[in-house]
C-alpha cells in the first residue's frame, strides 16, 4: 500500500450546495469533507445512513438535529447518528471538518 500525504489546499472545492465549499479525501471506510460555508447559507433538512461527526473550526453554526436546535461554535463537536434529521444555517462564515461512516459515495 502506498501512503501519501495531501496538502488541503491542493484539492478542489466543490460547491455542493449554494454557499457549501467542499473538498474532500476517501478511504476504504470513510469520507473526510472540509467545508467553508458563506454566511446565511442553508443546509435543508436531510438524512443519510452514515454516522457524521462534525467539528467547527471556526464561526457558527445553527442546526436542527433530531428537532432539537442547537448553535455550535469553534471547538465544538457533535455526532449526528445515521438516518437522523437534520438541517442548519450557517450565522457566520464558518469552516467546519466532517467525518462520514461509511463512505459518503454521493460526495465522490
Amino acid at each position: 500500500m502506498k501512503y501519501t500525504g495531501e496538502l488541503l489546499s491542493d484539492l478542489e472545492a466543490i460547491e455542493k450546495l449554494p454557499g457549501f465549499f467542499g473538498k474532500f479525501i476517501h478511504t476504504a471506510d470513510m469520507t473526510l469533507a472540509y467545508w467553508d460555508i458563506k454566511k446565511g447559507s442553508v443546509l435543508p433538512e436531510h438524512t443519510h445512513m452514515h454516522t457524521q461527526i462534525a467539528q467547527v473550526i471556526s464561526g457558527q453554526f445553527a442546526m436542527n438535529i433530531g428537532g432539537e436546535d442547537h448553535v455550535y461554535k469553534a471547538g465544538n463537536v457533535v455526532e449526528i447518528p445515521g438516518d437522523v434529521p437534520h438541517s442548519g444555517t450557517a450565522l457566520t462564515d464558518c469552516v467546519i471538518y466532517d467525518i462520514f461512516l461509511p463512505v459518503r459515495e454521493d460526495l465522490k
